[in-house]
């Protein structure tokens, strides 16, 4: 296993050391692992996909407007 080291913000490492008991670098690891297979699921379906960069941009808009709907009760 290699080493990597982190920067994060003074308030955040002050947040993290206030549990001490969690281990925060498999926490990190498999955040790490997590974002990386949603990553390369999103890349294999775009790969796939035969939809236009245009039309995904439409569509996205529209699950959003579909959303903030339902947030909002209407």
């Amino acid at each position: 296993m290699t080493t990597m080291t982190l920067a994060v913000p003074a308030e955040l490492k002050l947040k993290l050391e206030e549990f001490p008991e969690i281990n925060w670098s498999e926490v990190a690891r498999q955040a790490f692992m997590q974002k990386i297979k949603d990553l390369e699921f999103l890349k294999q379906f775009k790969a796939e996909s035969k939809m236009t960069d245009e039309e995904a941009l439409k569509l996205g808009r529209e699950v959003r407007k579909g959303i903030a709907k339902r947030v909002r009760g209407e």
